[in-house]
């Protein structure tokens, strides 16, 4: 994974496969997981508004399709941009690429040049093509129009956030996962104060498992009502 290593970055491991839940994702879900597994179609892509899991999945399949002989990389294209398109240079080297915000790179010549040739040379070496955006490719300001037939090729995925009724049980389990035990109003108190985005959730909890261990108190609606308080 030496990609992701030349920007800082190391897979998160909470960002699994078990770990996403998927509500109306299900489709998508399945479809990645059969494109880490080597398998299925060997380009997707996905699109849909921040924190609907589209990292949390590019993530994941990496994690799930790293192995010896199977290497993979996980670029953050906002981040990527700043090292210029000789990133992607052999990186159809990799079993399984995952592109992250591909909207960032739209409409620049040189990126795009250098992810139609990548784009080329996977296909021909019969490696795995995982690339996320925040819209739909016919909303992408591409200049290439070659680029644009190929990312038409695989299948397109619109990621669905959660509804609001599954919205509670899966902060609970997100909680569970961590060792936390949420109680029903502490719950519904961050959900009608918080964004209600999976990947902001995490964080959130992330940072409120911190501060319980470090004042020894339970997550009462109290505790948490102070510490969301800190973070406005």
């Amino acid at each position: 994974m030496s990609r992701q290593l030349a920007l800082g970055l190391a897979l998160q491991p909470a960002l699994s496969f078990d770990s996403f839940i998927p509500g109306p994702n299900g489709e998508a879900l399945d479809a990645v997981r059969r494109l880490a597994a080597g398998g299925g179609e060997p380009y997707l892509y996905l699109w849909g508004s921040a924190g609907v899991g589209k990292s949390h999945l590019l993530q994941a399949a990496c994690a799930a399709a790293h192995a010896p002989e199977r290497p993979v990389a996980y670029l953050p294209l906002a981040q990527a941009l700043s090292f210029g398109p000789e990133l992607l240079q052999d990186l159809e080297t990799m079993a399984l690429v995952c592109l992250d915000d591909l909207q960032c790179l739209a409409g620049q010549a040189h990126w795009e040049e250098a992810l139609f040739a990548l784009y080329n040379r996977m296909r021909e070496v019969d490696a795995g093509l995982l690339v996320s955006a925040d819209r739909p490719l016919a909303q992408l300001p591409t200049r290439l129009p070659d680029l644009a037939s190929r990312l038409a090729w695989g299948p397109s995925y619109q990621l669905q956030p959660l509804p609001d009724a599954e919205l509670l049980p899966a902060l609970t389990r997100l909680a569970a996962e961590r060792g936390l035990r949420l109680p029903a109003e502490s719950a519904q108190y961050i959900l009608r104060r918080c964004p209600r985005d999976l990947g902001y959730l995490q964080g959130l909890l992330e940072r409120l498992d911190r501060a319980s261990l470090a004042a020894q108190r339970r997550l009462t609606l109290p505790f948490v009502r102070e510490q969301l308080r800190r973070l406005e």
